[in-house]
Parts: structure tokens; C-alpha cells; sequence
């Protein structure tokens, strides 16, 4: 196995089982670990400052600020963390919005387990697994 530094990932969702699903699949990963995990935009914020995540895997719709907000204000942080928007839907003037902000991808929340976990890694400037 090939000993390189995790990937610190921030999860940002509202719906509780989906989060908490998110998390068991990214547990699994072995260059993943899991820094912190909210359902709130505006919280997002706060712990993304604190924990200085490598990644945010953001859901769109959230309480307090939505994806767009809490990604410009993330990025107002001077924060590297790339953030990957994961979402039910999104029409192309709300992705349109969400780039501007600074995301780098967004995926829909049914996309294989495997395109979400390339993406992160993707994101962190890591293309392939580790093996």
C-alpha cells in the first residue's frame, strides 16, 4: 500500500441519513478521513475554517446559507478546500452559480459510489486510488 498523506474531507448535508450514509462509505477508503460533518451552510463555514479540510463534499439546498453562499464564503476564508457540490438536482443557472463561487464539480446524490470518491480525490489533485 502506498503510505501518502489522507485527504481531509468536510461533509456538508442536511439529510441526516444520507450523511451519515456518506460517511460509513468514505470510512471504508483508506486515503479518506473524514474531519467533520454538519447540515447547516453556515455551520459549514465555521468548521471548514476550523478543520481546514483538503475537500468539502457539499450538498446544494441547505439551511442557514445554500451551496452557492457557503462556497463564496469558504473560498472568502482563504481556505484551499476544494468543494465538490453533491445534489438531488440542479438546474443550469444554479450550477452556473455554484462554479462562479469556486466549486470545481458537482455531482447528483445518486451517482455511483466510485464517481463521488474519484471526484474527492479528483479535487484534492489526486486522480487514481491508492493501492
Amino acid at each position: 500500500m502506498v503510505n501518502a498523506p489522507t485527504i481531509d474531507v468536510l461533509l456538508i448535508e442536511d439529510n441526516d441519513v444520507f450523511r451519515e450514509a456518506l460517511e460509513l462509505m468514505l470510512a471504508v477508503m483508506p486515503d479518506i478521513r473524514v474531519v467533520g460533518s454538519v447540515g447547516d451552510g453556515r455551520a459549514a463555514v465555521d468548521l471548514c475554517e476550523e478543520t481546514r479540510p483538503d475537500v468539502v463534499l457539499m450538498d446544494y439546498r441547505l439551511p442557514g446559507l445554500d451551496g452557492v453562499e457557503a462556497t463564496a464564503a469558504i473560498g472568502s476564508l482563504g481556505s484551499d478546500a476544494a468543494v465538490v457540490v453533491l445534489t438531488a438536482s440542479v438546474e443550469n443557472g444554479e450550477l452556473g452559480a455554484l462554479y462562479e463561487a469556486g466549486a470545481v464539480a458537482c455531482l447528483t446524490k445518486d451517482s455511483d459510489v466510485n464517481e463521488i470518491v474519484g471526484a474527492i480525490r479528483e479535487a484534492a489533485g489526486r486522480s487514481a486510488p491508492l493501492v
